[in-house]
């Protein structure tokens, strides 16, 4: 774990992420989910999260490929990121405290650094 720091600094930061996109109504942004009213937006944005986390958490079980893996989370790091700086001055965006901040943009800090070092 040592050897990719970063990598779950940034995967930690992400997951803390996710949990504030549930504070702050990330359906609200999120193309194709924005039309839906809070409740369905809230349990579709909810569930959603139970494959994805197991995809995640699977592919860093499989050791063969887990290395090719974080190279594309630490790009998907980024560019989230990039999404949520296009987002930035959304009617609905409530991804305005520097908590959300330092999760969003130290994980794709941390994906970059990961990358590079």
């Amino acid at each position: 774990m040592s050897e990719h720091i970063f990598f779950y600094t940034g995967l930690s930061l992400f997951t803390m992420h996710e949990m504030d996109a549930i504070r702050c109504k990330e359906w609200r942004i999120f193309p194709g989910l924005s039309f839906l009213d809070d409740s369905w937006g809230y349990w579709i944005f909810m569930f959603a999260h139970i494959p994805i986390f197991l995809f995640i958490y699977r592919q860093l079980h499989d050791v063969p490929t887990s290395e090719t893996f974080m190279n594309g989370f630490n790009v998907f790091l980024m560019v989230h990121m990039g999404f949520h700086l296009l987002y930035l001055k959304h009617k609905r965006n409530e991804f305005t405290d520097w908590i959300s901040w330092f999760c969003i943009a130290g994980a794709g800090i941390c994906g970059l650094a990961d990358l590079l070092l």
